[in-house]
């Protein structure tokens, strides 16, 4: 695909999500009430309202391509381009009246994400990227902090709604707490790469992601500077259910702390000076 098809295809996708953002404020501000899919999982009228937005205007928009929708949109007709579509990612938060939550719209060709963008209503903060050719913030270029240690960095993370108790990011938790300068659990993974991709983040780690809520924030990392792997350092992909994203700078620091944790680190403190 062309720069110029890309940018093209950037420029509908941002005015789609902006227009669902939009959808969505009427909706948190009368604190509408949810339901449970699963367990625990939440979904409220405003996820499937603005899913069945963000499909009509891409079918619109862009008739060939395929659409995968967390609340259920399932356009699949072997296109080489596919939109991984989260309307409201951060519902719980939604839902309690905190105002952290996103529209995440990423576009893959043939198995690489190529556009990505992320649209907080709250604070009208628009995140793109097109591969190859940078990240932004309303219009304006963006690039991964120049944090130099894990000791000075602030990281985000995120836990399952159920059990977390017997999550293993728990232990992971504590572990990287002790060793950082702060760990943040904001409640949506997609801002959380937004977040490392403008450099409010330094790194950023979840277990058990979906290519929802991960690939327009990825490629935001990836265009901003930064990298994106798994837990042991490997190549990241759609599918990984593994996400360690950083400024790049601590990220062999990150690859080191988590290769002790799974080897069973025994959960002593770090040298705490006397002063």
């Amino acid at each position: 695909m062309s720069a110029h098809a890309a940018s093209g295809i950037l420029s509908q996708a941002t005015a789609i999500a902006r227009e669902a953002g939009k959808l969505l404020m009427p909706f948190f501000e009368r604190r509408i009430g949810f339901e449970y899919k699963g367990d625990v999982d939440l979904v409220t009228e405003a996820d499937r309202a603005s899913e069945k937005l963000i499909a009509e205007r891409l079918r619109t928009a862009f008739p060939g391509h395929d659409i995968l929708g967390e609340e259920g949109t399932r356009d699949q007709s072997g296109s080489e381009y596919l939109w991984y579509v989260d309307p409201l990612d951060g519902t719980t938060n939604f839902a309690h009246g905190y105002p952290v939550f996103c529209v995440s719209l990423g576009l893959v060709h043939a198995g690489c994400s190529i556009a990505g963008i992320l649209y907080d209503p709250t604070r009208d903060e628009m995140f793109a990227a097109e591969r190859g050719c940078g990240a932004t913030l309303n219009g304006k270029p963006i690039h991964v902090s120049s944090t130099k240690t894990l000791s000075e960095s602030i990281l985000g993370t995120g836990f399952p709604s159920a059990k977390r108790h017997k999550n293993p990011n728990i232990h992971f938790y504590h572990q990287l707490t002790l060793r950082s300068h702060g760990v943040r659990r904001a409640g949506s993974a997609a801002l959380d790469l937004a977040n490392v991709a403008c450099g409010r983040y330094d790194g950023f780690w979840e277990f058990n992601l979906n290519p929802w809520d991960t690939s327009a924030g990825v490629l935001l990392v990836e265009e901003a500077g930064g990298v994106v792997t798994r837990f042991d350092g490997s190549s990241w992909l759609l599918d990984s259910r593994q996400t360690l994203a950083t400024n790049g700078i601590i990220q062999e620091e990150l690859l080191r702390e988590f290769a002790a944790i799974f080897a069973g680190r025994a959960d002593e403190l770090p040298p705490v000076s006397a002063g």
